[in-house]
């Protein structure tokens, strides 16, 4: 059997604009990664030299088929890999989504002022000695090999490219095309390689019908994710999301321009109905105004709470398993854990669609002292439409000058046509909506 080799974004899950203010809208929205088609998610956990990566891989087949190639900048032994949870990942991908939020404007006709704030170590089945009798001679050394949860891990160093390629290959490993120049890279660099696949057996004694993130926890200076092995058997661009958690602030790359995503911006009402379309665009058109070579902030945000909530910010119990490995401990960070919430984590999301052309580097990070908050933010205003008491020529006169200036930005955000846009927005037109009748009930107590 011959193994896919899918070459997940990251490496490993490491152990080791304008501020955002409270308001009275409600959130109806996110723009989770369920938007975009594969798309991968990393968790990069990072304080000083200490690194936890976890990855969600987005493989698509029979498991069978599965296999994993990550170059990896130090020795990884057995108690640094663990097999993490999909739920929690899900979890921060939907907190720290970008969402769309509403107000509805209050009776015009009211003369007060609004309040509107606005496993086991055995060796990898099969291989033992033989395994590593044929690695040897191919100037591969076997450094270790350990079966975690579901899956066989093999840890690779090897004398020169052509022979760790060569030796994947003769062990059913599908390295793609154009992989020498890479590896080479990566081998100067003296890093090794992680290599995963699925044992079969163990994922059905577990009972698991997906593949569970893999985690991997070590000490580095090197603050960076490689992509570029999985740009050679890509077809077309990759999303690829990460999410940063540490506890100095928001974090930042490094060799490419990490770019802030519009926000705040208010969008027609329409928009509510297709706000997967009006993000997705509005990505595309702002990726393209950045000649596809920028990485987007899309959140930023201390762990401690949220405004408004696309989901509830994650229980320390869950940030401990993502690898936040300083929470929890003694003296004055032990009393936290008695808190309902995480203290002293920030984290940063990152989203980045990329190619071997656009990006030619791997991603390298450096944390910052920015604890100012973001989100990707967008707001819908609803128009007064009930019974009024007085004249409302100004007020209306003022709603078509907001939609109007709506559907400009929105033209310009998403390249969206705006005699299109306008047309889909009838009171700009001056035709007030029918008022709405107000409930008989309402009437019984004033």
């Amino acid at each position: 059997m011959r193994f896919l080799v899918t070459t997940v974004t990251a490496i490993v899950t490491v152990m080791v604009t304008t501020t955002a203010q409270a308001f009275c809208g409600f959130y109806v929205a996110k723009a989770d990664t369920s938007l975009f088609n594969k798309a991968s998610q990393v968790v990069l956990v990072r304080d000083d030299d200490r690194t936890v990566i976890t990855m969600a891989n987005d493989f698509e087949g029979e498991v069978d088929d599965f296999a994993v190639v990550i170059p990896v900048p130090t020795m990884i032994e057995r108690e640094q890999i663990n097999v993490g949870d999909r739920a929690i990942i899900q979890h921060l991908d939907a907190y720290t989504s970008p969402r769309l939020v509403e107000y509805h404007d209050s009776n015009p006709c009211h003369r007060y002022e609004l309040e509107e704030r606005v496993g086991n170590d055995s060796a990898f089945p099969a291989a033992a000695k033989e395994l590593k009798r044929s690695a040897r001679s191919q100037g591969v050394t076997i450094e270790a090999s350990y079966t975690v949860g579901e899956y066989d891990i093999l840890i690779l160093s090897a004398e020169e490219s052509s022979g760790l390629i060569r030796w994947l290959n003769d062990n059913d490993y599908k390295i793609p095309r154009g992989a020498k120049r890479v590896v080479d890279s990566y081998l100067k660099q003296d890093m090794r390689f992680f290599v995963a696949k699925v044992n079969i057996e163990e994922q059905s004694k577990l009972g698991y019908q997906h593949l569970r993130p893999l985690q991997v926890a070590y000490e580095s200076n090197k603050f960076m994710l490689p992509i570029r092995l999985g740009t050679l058997n890509a077809k077309g661009k990759q999303e690829l999301y990460i999410y940063a958690l540490t506890r100095t602030g928001r974090v930042e790359t490094t060799n490419y321009r990490t770019v802030k995503l519009p926000t705040d911006i208010e969008v027609p009402e329409f928009v509510e109905g297709e706000f997967a379309d009006f993000y997705r665009d509005m990505f595309a058109r702002q990726n393209e105004k950045e000649n596809d070579r920028a990485v987007f902030l899309e959140y930023a945000w201390d762990m401690a709470w949220c405004d408004p909530c696309a989901a509830d910010p994650l229980s320390q119990q869950e940030l401990r398993q993502l690898g936040v490995f300083w929470l929890g401990k003694s003296g004055q960070e032990s009393k936290r854990v008695m808190q309902p919430q995480a203290q002293n984590v920030f984290v940063t999301r990152l989203h980045v669609r990329y190619d071997a052309e656009h990006f030619p580097e791997d991603l390298m990070f450096q944390e910052t002292g920015d604890r100012q908050n973001y989100q990707g933010r967008y707001v819908i205003r609803h128009p007064w439409k009930g019974e009024a008491s007085c004249d409302l020529t100004q007020y209306d006169a003022s709603v078509r000058e907001r939609q109007e200036r709506e559907a400009a930005l929105l033209a310009n955000m998403t390249g969206w046509d705006i005699a299109d846009i306008r047309k889909k927005i009838p009171f700009a037109g001056g035709i007030r909506p029918k008022p709405e009748k107000e409930p008989w009930w309402k009437r019984i107590w004033d």
